[in-house]
């Protein structure tokens, strides 16, 4: 029983090694490497936008019901909604393009420096 115990765990161990081997820093620690497909950056970025959106008028319509008040505070809140859903893309596209490297031989520009 003894020797099984030790020929699993130097199995895994060296699964472990040759796991670490074939994947970068950031996803032999377990964490996503933070790439996305064009198609994935596109339905995130949708799905925020309308989910916003579509809460914002459910919340507005919910509460013109209680209050009798329709269609105003829906209305109200379908705005907010969309004020709402243009700031979550505008912070993901902001996080996305943080995360992305240059390409090589890309154009980025002139340095600091020079812009003066």
């Amino acid at each position: 029983m003894k020797r099984d115990a030790g020929v699993t765990r130097d199995l895994a161990a060296r699964i472990a090694a040759a796991k670490r081997g074939q994947m970068g820093p950031a996803e032999a620690d377990g964490r996503s490497s933070g790439q996305m497909s064009a198609l994935g950056r596109g339905f995130r970025i949708g799905s925020e936008f309308a989910a916003a959106i579509l809460v914002g008028a459910a919340l507005g319509y919910l509460l013109d019901l209680w209050l009798g008040t329709q269609p105003w505070i829906m209305l109200v809140m379908l705005l907010f909604g969309f004020a709402a859903g243009i700031l979550n893309v505008t912070r993901a596209v902001a996080e996305m393009n943080k995360a992305a490297q240059p390409q090589d031989g890309a154009d980025l520009g002139r340095p600091n420096d020079e812009q003066r």
